[in-house]
């Protein structure tokens, strides 16, 4: 199989975004019609997420039929609800009997700091994002939950850099592992190939900075969010060890990570096609993170007065 760099060359996986270009926010549905085995890390601080207590192995549901990336803050975990609203109409959802119930697992982003505060994604804008699914390569940079999105942002947002959303894949003895991620990070994005800074603070590097200085309130504003999806057969424990081990890859190209300033959040879904050793699955998805985690700053355009490192859309 020739892959095509995407988090949808794991069969089954689907991917829509919806944005407000003028208010520089916007929301990302990874769906999943057939229902995945889904796990979980939370390893920010500053966390804003619906439906992840959900994905404790000891609960009971097992599969998950999307998860929803979102800009707005916490304001942003209402564009689930139009996922829902998208998935119930295509009877999609987990069977209690009396309905179908979509399960829909969220995790947003801070950028209100960019654009326009008061506008945010809503149900409408995860309704239309759903119905925007689809399993062709998705659009990277400025869009969906990375429309708004910055990064290295200890000083504010006066030396900060645009960022946005990536995405990337790998073939590992015919297990396909892929991500997608919103990069919003406190931090400075770093490519782990060469070990030199990419985007990220301008004035110098944000640990240098932190090394004589106090972080600033004004930091507290950032979130790497993202999903790891792979067409392995995990179970519920496997999948959230996987996510976790996906953290890795965050941590080898944003410097810092996973402070008390960020919310970082990574799922992981499992389509259940080929057995596969998890500790392998693992491994190479935080190779697969990192790579769409520099992605995202490359493909990412100048917006909201921020630089970017793309020079057109």
């Amino acid at each position: 199989m020739k892959l095509k760099n995407a988090i949808t060359d794991v069969r089954g996986i689907e991917v829509g975004h919806a944005q407000n270009e003028e208010a520089l926010t916007g929301c990302t549905v990874i769906l999943c019609r057939k229902g995945a085995v889904a796990g979980v890390d939370v390893r920010g601080g500053a966390p804003g997420t619906r439906e992840t207590d959900l994905l404790n192995p000891i609960n009971r549901i097992q599969k998950v039929h999307a998860i929803v990336l979102a800009g707005g803050s916490a304001f942003g975990l209402d564009a689930a609800s139009g996922v829902m609203r998208y998935l119930e109409e295509q009877k999609i959802g987990f069977n209690t009997g009396f309905a179908k119930v979509p399960i829909v697992p969220a995790a947003i982003l801070y950028d209100l700091n960019l654009g326009h505060a008061d506008v945010r994604p809503d149900s409408a804008m995860g309704y239309l994002a759903a119905s925007r699914a689809s399993s062709a390569p998705p659009g990277e940079g400025n869009l969906g939950a990375g429309t708004g999105a910055s990064v290295g942002k200890m000083r504010g947002m006066k030396y900060a850099m645009k960022s946005g959303i990536g995405t990337s894949s790998m073939d590992i003895n015919d297990i396909i592992i892929g991500a997608l991620v919103a990069v919003n990070a406190i931090g400075d994005v770093v490519d782990p190939k060469t070990g030199k800074i990419i985007a990220g603070l301008r004035s110098g590097s944000t640990l240098a900075w932190m090394k004589k200085n106090q972080a600033r309130s004004a930091a507290k504003s950032n979130t790497v969010i993202g999903v790891i999806a792979t067409n392995a057969k995990l179970t519920k424990a496997e999948a959230t060890k996987v996510a976790q081990m996906a953290q890795d890859g965050l941590a080898q190209s944003i410097r810092p990570a996973h402070t008390m300033y960020d919310g970082d959040t990574i799922f992981a879904l499992a389509t259940g096609e080929k057995k596969a050793d998890v500790s392998t699955v693992g491994a190479f998805a935080a190779e697969a993170l990192a790579e769409a985690i520099v992605r995202a700053v490359k493909m990412s355009a100048p917006a909201g007065g921020l630089p970017g490192l793309m020079k057109h859309k």
